[in-house]
């Protein structure tokens, strides 16, 4: 599959990104779904579609300062994705072109969130690890076809916007063992942010979330679904 594009995103300035193509490319054995690979005039982007048939609805998932598919505990991103298309919601797990590049990352984001939407695709939602809890918020604060945010273990720097997101909701998640980002990172983002907003701190739950795995499975599983399917609320211009 090869679409020609030639789109202006995530402007700032006089910086922008372009998209000359999407291409299939063939992901790493141990990851489900389709590779998509969107050729940028900032270099390429590789993501991962797990897409549902006949289906409005989308997530995008980015990852940590590293990058990669993964996101928080093994298999949490996949899982999900994998889940949510037998449900009929569409997923694209997204890898950065410049890992712990802040800017550079939005634009990733801003790039898979467009091509959602001139696929057909309604708002999205957003969900984002670590530094990609600050990829999410920067996008969310900004973009009009994210309908949702979703910040696991989140670092604080890159979150000053997320009061923007509002009037979309937030839901930040946290270990209260967590020891690379205490979990008062998201309880500062959480004091930042408008309603309607929410919380949720683990016990016991370090970094990668591991320890919760299946209660934050269970969460994102209804969180997400209810978000996509909720009237979008109106954005002031």
């Amino acid at each position: 599959m090869t679409q020609d594009r030639n789109s202006r995103l995530g402007n700032a300035g006089d910086v922008a990104i372009g998209i000359h193509g999407v291409e299939e490319w063939i992901p790493p054995e141990d990851q489900i779904g389709d590779g998509i690979l969107f050729r940028t005039t900032r270099g390429d982007l590789r993501g991962i579609r797990h897409g549902a048939p006949n289906s409005d609805l989308a997530v995008v998932w980015v990852c940590g300062a590293r990058g990669g598919f993964g996101g928080p505990g093994p298999g949490t991103y996949h899982r999900l994705a994998e889940s949510f298309r037998d449900a009929g919601i569409s997923s694209l797990r997204l890898d950065y072109r410049y890992p712990n590049d802040l800017f550079e990352c939005f634009l990733d984001l801003m790039v898979a969130v467009e091509f959602l939407k001139d696929t057909g695709y309604g708002p999205v939602v957003v969900v984002g690890h670590s530094f990609g809890g600050a990829v999410v918020i920067t996008a969310g604060a900004v973009n009009a076809h994210i309908k949702g945010v979703v910040c696991l273990s989140s670092q604080t720097f890159g979150a000053d916007r997320v009061w923007q997101v509002s009037p979309r909701p937030i839901l930040l998640v946290h270990g209260k063992a967590d020891t690379r980002l205490p979990f008062y990172c998201s309880q500062q983002i959480y004091d930042r942010a408008q309603e309607p907003k929410q919380l949720v701190l683990y016990d016991g739950a370090e970094h990668r979330l591991e320890e919760c795995r299946e209660e934050l499975e269970q969460l994102l599983s209804h969180w997400i679904p209810e978000t996509l399917r909720a009237p979008m609320p109106e954005i002031p211009a």
